[in-house]
């Protein structure tokens, strides 16, 4: 099955989940709590996050990647009803925490120059916010490659919901059946689904593989995309971009 371009989520495909995320979410609650150690073990209770190794629970509420649901839990903890400052503030700290503790996985600067040799068009659809999501395509050196960016803030909605992919192919006048998304999660794969677009699950997010099921094609990593491709093309390169 040829496809002709291909969209990545972020986090848990691209990048780390818990080297990037559990160093960054610490550094922020703490900053939060201001010193108050209540606070923090509040904030890290709600999350369900275990403050000694900086690691989620397969439950924790971050894991969606939506603020929408995991910011509404701290403003309670913190006891903050400011929740649209909140919610900036957030965004704000964890655009720089998350930059020192970036952690990729594979290659993906050496995945997308390939594949935007071959003719795919690129994107990432991902629940972090558009501004995180470029500033980390920067510092993984993909930024040039990729054609489309979409977060939960660019008016496309989040996944599950298939805003970001139906956007993207209306963009690029694609069929969605020629697009594959590449996750690590349900809502990866709902959002493929639903768009009309392939699922191509991958194992190295933070959850358990169940959390892939129903994907039309699952690889350990990003590191097996262009083989996996190889085998859907019988090794012939994707159209040309128009």
């Amino acid at each position: 099955m040829p496809f002709d371009a291909i969209l990545f989520d972020k986090d848990g495909t691209l990048v780390d989940f818990d080297q990037t995320w559990g160093p960054a979410a610490y550094d922020v609650m703490k900053t939060l709590a201001a010193g108050h150690e209540g606070a923090f073990r509040s904030l890290a209770e709600v999350t369900r996050f275990n403050p000694r190794d900086k690691h989620f629970s397969p439950d924790s509420p971050f894991l969606t990647g939506d603020p929408d649901i995991y910011v509404p839990l701290w403003a309670r903890a913190l006891g903050r009803r400011d929740l649209p400052r909140l919610h900036e503030e957030i965004a704000s700290l964890f655009r720089i925490a998350a930059l020192s503790s970036l952690t990729p996985i594979g290659d993906p600067a050496a995945l997308t120059r390939c594949l935007g040799a071959d003719g795919y068009r690129l994107g990432i659809v991902s629940n972090d916010s558009e501004g995180s999501i470029r500033l980390q395509a920067g510092m993984l050196n993909i930024l040039d490659d990729l054609d489309f960016i979409a977060g939960h803030d660019s008016g496309f909605g989040a996944k599950p919901d298939p805003g970001m992919i139906v956007a993207f192919a209306g963009a690029f006048c694609l069929s969605p059946h020629r697009i594959a998304v590449v996750g690590d999660t349900v809502a990866d794969v709902r959002a493929a689904h639903a768009a009309g677009a392939v699922a191509i699950g991958v194992l190295t997010g933070p959850r358990h593989r169940e959390d892939i099921d129903g994907a039309d094609y699952v690889i350990d990593s990003i590191d097996d995309l262009p083989d996996l491709l190889a085998s859907l093309t019988g090794g012939r390169r994707a159209s040309a971009r128009g």
